[in-house]
């Protein structure tokens, strides 16, 4: 019996099927979607236009072994939290998605029903995209989102004497990680010790928080280890930084077991996507211990010299960005 090849119009009717434009809110800003030569976008008026795009490879950002759902669900999440780290709100995205014939059924519903539970959950509609084959499975997702105008947080305006704010705790997603990376067979999606590395979730309604009440001087994801990120913030704000407590992640017996230092997970660890702010001292107080359940921490304080340093164990010592770099041997 002849197998059921898929071509790349079937492909293109399963994911328009998924998501059909005009059926839901975040939709309305797509005046046009699926099915021409391109897509338009009705902006607010009053809102300026926020693009970012992010890739998520197989090999370099997930294993074939990862549950499809989660890999379709964090293509989106990661690509979002660009957007809450400028203040922003999600309005739609494009799907650039290369995979191989095999992974055309089964594993492409899965993976659409991780990207539809995202596309809702962060009101981020689907408005186009392309896809062809390839061995290796590629995803790239452009977002756009709108912040009212003159309202968006960069990361450049971080000032010396600034406290700097972490949400949540770091070194959760990189545990998962490493936990995943020693087990065998298909990870379990269900672990509360993997949960932040495989279905992370953006701080959307914190980052519109800060920016409408103008709190953060500046501001940032954290995607790649807050020794990294940290790093690239004070370098757009020509500033420095030093810091004196960091949120660990709690689960130190399990961390220890994998050989992991819980400090090394929350400094150098990627796929946190928390959010990294700057806020002056005189409006420290108006920034709660925790947002809508979401702990928020100062850590340490904006510095004029341009070095990145660490308060441990009573010593100040320079802290060196050893976070995610694609490029690093």
């Amino acid at each position: 019996m002849p197998r059921n090849r898929q071509n790349e119009d079937s492909i293109l009717r399963k994911i328009s099927d998924r998501f059909p434009s005009s059926s839901w809110k975040a939709g309305q800003s797509i005046a046009l979607g699926i099915g021409d030569d391109a897509s338009l976008f009705r902006p607010k008026p009053g809102h300026e236009t926020i693009l970012t795009c992010d890739w998520f490879l197989e090999g370099t950002h997930f294993l074939r072994r990862h549950p499809p759902d989660a890999v379709g669900w964090k293509c989106l999440a990661r690509a979002v939290s660009d957007v809450a780290a400028m203040g922003g709100t999600p309005r739609c995205f494009l799907l650039s998605l290369a995979l191989p014939e095999t992974h055309a059924g089964r594993w492409l519903d899965l993976f659409l029903g991780g990207l539809q539970r995202a596309s809702r959950k962060f009101q981020c509609a689907l408005a186009g995209g392309d896809t062809t084959r390839r061995n290796e499975i590629l995803i790239n997702v452009t977002v756009v989102g709108e912040v009212p105008a003159g309202h968006a947080v960069l990361r450049s305006g971080a000032r010396a004497g600034d406290l700097v704010y972490v949400s949540g705790r770091l070194g959760e997603a990189e545990l998962g990680l490493r936990i995943l990376q020693q087990s065998k067979g298909a990870p379990s999606n269900k672990s509360p010790l993997t949960k932040k590395h495989l279905y992370p979730e953006p701080h959307l309604a914190l980052g519109q928080w800060l920016a409408k009440e103008g709190l953060p001087t500046a501001m940032m994801d954290l995607s790649d280890g807050l020794s990294t990120d940290l790093s690239r913030l004070c370098a757009a704000s020509t500033v420095g930084a030093q810091l004196h407590i960091i949120p660990q992640v709690q689960l130190q017996d399990a961390t220890l077991e994998l050989g992991r230092d819980p400090l090394q997970l929350a400094l150098h660890g990627g796929d946190d996507y928390e959010l990294l702010f700057t806020v002056p001292p005189g409006r420290a107080k108006l920034v709660p211990n925790s947002f809508r359940g979401v702990r928020l921490t100062a850590i340490g304080r904006i510095t004029r010299n341009r070095e990145l340093l660490l308060k441990k164990n009573g010593r100040v010592i320079q802290l060196t960005p050893s976070g995610w770099d694609p490029f690093r041997e």
